[in-house]
């Protein structure tokens, strides 16, 4: 028997429709295939939030977009201002990127603050926030105390990393921001998860949530082990 159903895997994935390539006719397919796999949620650029709430309009999947992203390197009423804009287009989930700079000159009543403004305009919509740290560019004693301001200020999910970074979801991350985070607060891992076996691997870890861009070919497996 298996330790899974397809929806408790279908539903871990939040597809990514982010690479800069991406044409409109990409996106909409991405969205149309999220659709049609029923995963989690579509992660996609901020312009097109609108096109994917139109697409996915009566279904069980979120729209998703990024603030501040890449770097996190906006100030923070722009940031803020992403967000209501996003949440007026459609957007139930938002991946914010942490101000990477201010957390490395610890600079942590900054950064608390920048977070907490994201996630109180969020959740007066009823929106959830997923805080992304960029891990390459962290040490530990940086990804411990994001995990704490992340859990004072009430965001839903803390991010390993972007996917554009030098490295993306490592064992090793992963098991510091479980062990760090407290327990309201979930884990999404991005970057690097592109097989169904790896999910596995990170959802053993205590990951609730992957962005990935390869969601068909993990469901398409997923789906063939249990014989669907």
């Amino acid at each position: 028997m298996a330790e899974f159903r397809y929806s408790d895997i279908a539903k871990m994935l939040d597809h990514s429709l982010l690479q800069p390539t991406l044409t409109d006719a990409d996106l909409e397919a991405g969205v149309r295939l999220a659709r049609e796999y029923d995963v989690a949620s579509v992660c996609i650029k901020p312009y097109a939030v609108r096109l994917a709430a139109q697409l996915l309009a009566g279904s069980t999947v979120a729209v998703g977009t990024t603030v501040g992203f890449p770097h996190g390197g906006h100030v923070t009423a722009v940031k803020v201002a992403e967000a209501e804009q996003a949440m007026a287009d459609g957007a139930r989930e938002l991946d914010m990127v942490v101000n990477i700079g201010k957390v490395l000159s610890r600079a942590y009543g900054y950064v608390a603050a920048d977070i907490r403004a994201v996630v109180e305009a969020a959740h007066r919509r009823q929106a959830l926030v997923k805080v992304i740290f960029e891990n390459c560019f962290l040490h530990d004693e940086h990804k411990i105390e994001l995990c704490r301001i992340c859990g004072e200020v009430g965001a839903d999910f803390v991010k390993t990393s972007t996917g554009y970074g030098d490295s993306g979801a490592t064992d090793h991350d992963l098991q510091l921001m479980r062990r760090h985070s407290p327990p309201h607060v979930q884990v999404k891992a991005a970057g690097g998860v592109r097989t169904f076996d790896r999910l596995l691997e990170v959802r053993q870890l205590g990951v609730t949530r992957v962005g990935a861009t390869a969601s068909k070919a993990i469901l398409d497996e997923c789906r063939r082990r249990l014989g669907l």
